[in-house]
């Protein structure tokens, strides 16, 4: 079962979630090795310019094998065939990712692209719901991961929502530990993640046979990116896990390799949700952190 969103917090371009999740998934296509990286959300033009810079390096690496990566750039003069090339990539694209920079900035941008030119503002969003249908991969890191989840980590200002229900916190680290606590509170019907430099949540979602809707999160931790230099950033090679609180207060801690299910009820208020490690045979009730006599994800889908 493979994810249709990913998203990140990285300080660079880590190995493990960038070849493993990204590159190795358009890659897989016969047909289709196409990668658009979208650094819409950066304010200036050079700005933009800088985050592909921060990409294509790494991409390149790969064109041997037949990758196709693509940029594009947001621009207050585009021409209307500049803008139908862009949902076409965006449609058509085998994995798309979502970059750095202000959140606001890049969701204004996108609903532009969809109302200024081709007279809907939600096109943006509808395509990348068409994706997540078709089994294709979105990704976003910073602020690109920010709007894909349910609402921003600054101040809960609602985004895209492709991950339902979920807000993540970037850059995670303990001094962030308070403001985490509060987003727990102000959203209790959401699950909220504290992601360090370099980790992210491998997300997909559909619909249970009795009507529920159903949302599979893979917790990726990755240690990989080793440059002296960079050390103090990456998290991860400092032993800090994905941190996940509760909205009463409570903590759980996930490893890379665990798995969470949640499974949300027709009046959008009620779910149940279990944990599962490649470490216990048993799946752990989410809510009272106990063992079950679950041991496997399709028992539970099978059930509710």
């Amino acid at each position: 079962m493979q994810p249709t969103e990913l998203i990140y917090s990285s300080h660079d371009r880590c190995e493990h979630i960038h070849r493993d999740w990204i590159v190795e998934r358009a890659l897989e296509s016969w047909t289709n090795k196409t990668l658009l990286y979208l650094p819409i959300s950066s304010p200036s033009r050079g700005d933009q310019e800088y985050s592909w810079g921060t990409f294509s390096w790494y991409l390149d690496r790969f064109r041997v094998w037949g990758l196709e990566p693509r940029v594009f750039f947001w621009d207050d003069h585009l021409a209307r065939e500049d803008v139908d090339l862009f949902f076409t990539w965006l449609y058509h694209s085998q994995v798309v990712i979502l970059g750095g920079g202000r959140t606001d900035t890049g969701l204004q941008r996108y609903w532009d692209l969809g109302a200024r030119w081709h007279g809907e503002g939600g096109k943006f969003q509808r395509v990348l719901r068409e994706r997540q249908e078709r089994g294709l991969l979105t990704a976003g890191f910073s602020a690109g991961a920010d709007q894909l989840a349910q609402y921003s980590c600054d101040g809960l200002g609602p985004c895209l929502g492709q991950v339902r229900n979920v807000i993540v916190q970037l850059h995670y680290d303990h001094s962030r530990a308070g403001h985490l606590e509060w987003l727990a509170r102000q959203k209790p019907d959401c699950h909220v993640f504290g992601l360090p430099n370099d980790s992210g949540l491998a997300v997909r979602q559909g619909w249970t046979a009795r009507g529920n809707f159903w949302q599979m999160i893979r917790f990726v931790v990755d240690a990989s990116w080793d440059r002296p230099e960079d050390q103090h950033h990456i998290k991860t090679r400092q032993g800090l896990k994905i941190v996940h609180r509760y909205a009463d207060g409570r903590e759980w801690v996930y490893n890379g390799g665990d798995a969470l299910l949640r499974v949300i009820f027709p009046d959008g208020i009620h779910q149940r949700a279990w944990i599962g490690s490649p470490h216990h045979p048993s799946l752990v009730d989410y809510w009272t952190q106990e063992p079950t006599d679950l041991h496997s994800f399709d028992e539970v889908l099978a059930r509710w």
